[in-house]
């Protein structure tokens, strides 16, 4: 409590109650809803977009644009002219992560779905087998697994440090990383917002402190256009991450 304000708990942040109830296992909460609609709005823009028109407009404009990028910035940097095979899942990854991040200062919602690490851990999941089934499919289990635990030019005697390194590294910490760098990230944003927004909001109500409300407002306005690049650049080190940890399962030697 300060100046005689109560400020909402915690918890009350990161936690939506269950449109059941709590403690449901089939509770239906807002981050639920909010990955429904991305999942829904990411199938609708490349269907809108399925129309193949000429002169693309519109929804056909907006996706042929993206995947412009994803290909040009991320798939051929990262994997190379093989890797396009793999666009629809880097495509859907980044789409469903970045309209996950945006519902941040959506009005109504104020929340990144991705500040729950229920989402970025079963993302990173879902990419930890991708890359590993990736890896099997191009070399073979067998020499996969021998090319990611034991690097060439290393001597043998130093296999005894570099093997249990390189399968912590590759198996354990990439899906880790993947997982915390988004959720943090993402939570931390959300965080300030909040702090800025409870912030301004004391500061109207303090009728003798109004004025240092512009400052805290413009702060807050200033955060908003912030977090709305964070919410793409995240979207976009997962998924060029993602696409590394493929073009490293395809091709051993780069």
């Amino acid at each position: 409590m300060i100046f005689g304000l109560e400020f909402p708990e915690f918890k009350t942040i990161v936690e939506w109650p269950s449109a059941f109830g709590e403690g449901t296992w089939y509770g239906f909460n807002k981050i639920a809803l909010i990955n429904v609609i991305a999942v829904v709005a990411t199938a609708l823009l490349f269907f809108m977009a399925r129309k193949g028109e000429l002169v693309p407009r519109g929804a056909q404009n907006l996706a042929e644009s993206a995947v412009g990028f994803l290909k040009d910035g991320i798939i051929m940097q990262t994997i190379g002219p093989d890797g396009m095979r793999y666009l629809p899942y880097l495509a859907s990854l980044f789409f469903f992560i970045l309209i996950g991040n945006l519902f941040e200062i959506i009005p109504f919602f104020h929340m990144p779905a991705n500040a729950r690490m229920a989402n970025p851990a079963l993302l990173a999941m879902i990419t930890w087998v991708f890359f590993i089934a990736v890896g099997f499919k191009h070399q073979g289990p067998i020499k996969y697994l021998k090319s990611a635990l034991f690097p060439p030019g290393v001597p043998a005697a130093l296999y005894l440090l570099v093997t249990p390194i390189e399968f912590i590294s590759t198996f354990i910490v990439r899906p880790f990383s993947l997982a915390v760098r988004l959720f943090a990230n993402m939570l931390a944003g959300h965080i300030l917002l909040v702090t800025f927004s409870v912030l301004c909001i004391t500061l109207w109500v303090l009728g003798p402190l109004l004025a240092v409300l512009p400052a805290s407002y413009f702060m807050l306005v200033a955060l908003t256009g912030f977090e709305l690049m964070v919410a793409f650049l995240q979207a976009y080190i997962f998924t060029i991450l993602a696409a590394v940890y493929i073009g490293g399962a395809m091709h051993p030697d780069h």
